[in-house]
């Protein structure tokens, strides 16, 4: 199959999957599930970076603008965070790893876990405001006329309930380990779960999208 055919599907696929594991295992009936899904989305990571293998083995050579400057620094982070969230896992595994006999460094994992999490969702939005132009074109947005306006307004509508919600569910305070236990406000729901984290995903891909488009304008 071609590869350009398949990056889309597992783009969307990762993405959906991050945002069913930012919950933690709250949102299961078991932690294996968590675990599973974890598994899933590290093999899913592989299968991208396999597909994007040519920018991988082109950091090193080339000139580096504020723009390439900006995305490698994006893309690097997102990697470290999948390490760590990778590591972290392992130790803490309650069912696939357990035969590896792990006991020690649970606190560190812990952490680890915690703000990689976090700090990977949040690299993985900037990394999809990076691509919103290459996104739409796939899905045939228009560009000019009445219907770019109102989507526009839309995604900054969407925004701006974004910032309620990073706010709301404290992401800063995982990001700067201020709160270093996770909490799932089940009052709150599933939907408005789902609802606040893709809004979230919105804000800071709307952001980098325009950060972006500027600095095209001044390369």
């Amino acid at each position: 199959m071609n590869a350009s055919k398949i990056r889309m599907p597992v783009d969307i696929t990762m993405t959906l999957l991050s945002i069913i594991l930012m919950g933690g295992a709250y949102l299961f009936p078991s932690d294996i599930i968590h675990e599973i899904l974890g598994m899933a989305l590290f093999l899913l990571w592989a299968v991208h970076i396999t597909l994007n293998r040519r920018w991988y083995s082109s950091i090193f050579r080339g000139k580096y603008n504020a723009r390439r400057i900006m995305q490698t620094v994006i893309n690097c982070s997102i990697l470290i965070c999948v390490i760590f969230l990778m590591i972290s896992g392992i130790i803490l595994s309650n069912h696939v790893f357990t035969f590896l006999g792990i006991e020690s460094g649970l606190g560190f994992a812990r952490t680890a876990h915690l703000l990689a999490s976090h700090w990977y969702f949040l690299f993985m939005s900037l990394h999809i405001g990076m691509h919103v132009q290459m996104i739409a074109g796939k899905m045939k947005v228009p560009r000019k006329g009445f219907s770019s306006i109102i989507l526009r307004v839309i995604f900054i509508l969407i925004s701006l309930y974004g910032i309620y919600a990073f706010i709301i569910r404290g992401i800063w305070r995982y990001l700067i380990l201020q709160q270093k236990f996770f909490f799932l406000d089940f009052e709150r729901g599933y939907f408005l779960f789902a609802l606040d984290y893709i809004s979230i995903i919105i804000l800071f891909a709307t952001v980098i999208h325009y950060i972006n488009k500027l600095l095209q304008k001044g390369a």
